[in-house]
């Protein structure tokens, strides 16, 4: 039960996530490993059964785990072990439970109950992530605000190129889908990321780490911005190239520019 095993787990999942890891200083993948491996085992949970009761033993599984590893316990769980660890220096369980709370929305068929409620998710499974990670790296109390509101620009972003596979699920993905809502969205993501953006240059290279993982996130909300059709056309993307190149550029540059 080891890092190794997270980071493993963040790898099989896709490149850019672990590819914005590996980018971060090499003392902040303690925390950044175990707190993507976890968010990634919740994004699951939902998904594992079409039987609702399973999906929500799986959700709580995690509320278990993060119970224990708020008690200083840790199970014998290739994620849960190192999340426990990555608790014992700093990570807040809040946010992480709050996650969790989240993904309830992702076993059922009903459309969110409005802007604030989808907000509130996005902040949930990305914006509080990203200050969890943060805060046990140093990052102060100011800037929470900050980094929960460049997380959520992340998280719509990554929720933007899924919203296909959710209704080709039976979900209803956004309240409003009507390409000038998206727009607006996108146009929210992007303010929300550019406030969060100015806290790069005045954190800890170790602080700002987490923020890595939204590396791509302005570059598809400006795409959906100027042609909100992609989103539903599942369009939405960026070369393997163009991805490589700004997230070197962005690890090595201590202030950012939308």
């Amino acid at each position: 039960m080891t890092l190794q095993a997270c980071a493993d787990l963040v790898a099989r999942s896709g490149r850019e996530t672990f590819a914005a890891v590996m980018a971060a200083p090499v003392e902040a993948r303690r925390i950044l490993f175990p707190v993507q491996a976890f968010a990634l085992e919740v994004a699951r949970a939902p998904w594992a059964s079409e039987e609702s009761m399973i999906a929500q033993m799986r959700l709580q599984f995690w509320r278990d785990v993060l119970e224990e590893a708020e008690a200083g316990k840790a199970r014998a769980h290739e994620v849960a072990a190192p999340l426990a660890e990555a608790v014992a220096e700093g990570v807040p369980v809040a946010p992480l439970m709050a996650c969790v709370e989240a993904r309830e929305w992702d076993i059922g068929r009903e459309p969110f109950a409005d802007e604030a409620a989808f907000w509130a998710y996005l902040d949930a499974t990305g914006g509080g992530l990203v200050w969890a990670a943060a805060s046990a790296l140093g990052a102060r109390p100011e800037a929470e605000a900050g980094l929960r509101g460049w997380g959520q620009g992340a998280a719509l972003a990554r929720y933007f190129q899924a919203v296909p596979e959710l209704e080709s699920r039976g979900r209803y993905p956004l309240v409003d889908g009507r390409p000038e809502a998206v727009k607006a969205l996108a146009e929210q993501g992007l303010a929300a990321m550019t406030s969060g953006a100015e806290w790069r240059g005045k954190l800890a290279a170790a602080a700002s780490a987490p923020m890595l993982t939204g590396a791509m996130a302005p570059v598809l909300l400006r795409k959906v911005f100027s042609a909100p059709g992609l989103v539903a056309q599942g369009a939405l993307g960026m070369s393997e190239f163009r991805r490589r190149f700004r997230l070197m550029r962005m690890a090595a540059t201590p202030e950012w520019r939308m």
